[in-house]
């Protein structure tokens, strides 16, 4: 992986997502932001980056249709949410004991749900670097980056 193995711009396919509640679309565009501050992104095989991603969910399978920013094609993964719904799942729920302790929990409670946020929010990144490895090589902040963004996607998708 060289230097120019990164995203220089992701974008949503608004088709085959939709549009979501304004919070929603805030949180897209903050993951996207995160996510384009910085990252290692090495579509295995391609010789020269920058890239740029294109996202969709399609027949329950998330879509990574990758192009140089010339716009000359890459490659297409396809991969299945399944694996990743149950971390997705367990993740939203913990998000909302997060949200809700943080209005009247004491602090150490907000610190432990906390932990816990993250500890799942970790379990999904791996997983994600696990389903990627051989297609696309990411370094564990950039999974991070993506899984959050694919927790955005999830979520408009539903």
């Amino acid at each position: 992986m060289n230097d120019s193995h990164t995203l220089v711009s992701v974008h949503v396919d608004l088709a085959t997502i939709g549009r979501g509640e304004e919070t929603v679309e805030h949180e897209r565009r903050v993951a996207i932001a995160d996510l384009l501050d910085a990252n290692k992104f090495y579509p295995v095989g391609s010789e020269e980056g920058p890239y740029d991603l294109r996202l969709a969910i399609e027949d329950e399978r998330l879509v990574f249709d990758i192009k140089r920013e010339d716009g000359t094609p890459v490659r297409v993964f396809v991969f299945s949410l399944g694996p990743l719904r149950r971390i997705i799942k367990d993740y939203f729920l913990i998000c909302e004991s997060y949200y809700a302790a943080v209005r009247d929990a004491p602090l150490g409670q907000i610190e432990a749900i906390d932990m816990g946020r993250r500890g799942v929010h970790n379990e999904g990144s791996t997983l994600l670097k696990e389903r990627l490895e051989g297609k696309i090589e990411v370094d564990f902040d950039t999974a991070r980056r993506l899984f959050t963004l694919i927790c955005a996607l999830h979520r408009r998708a539903a």
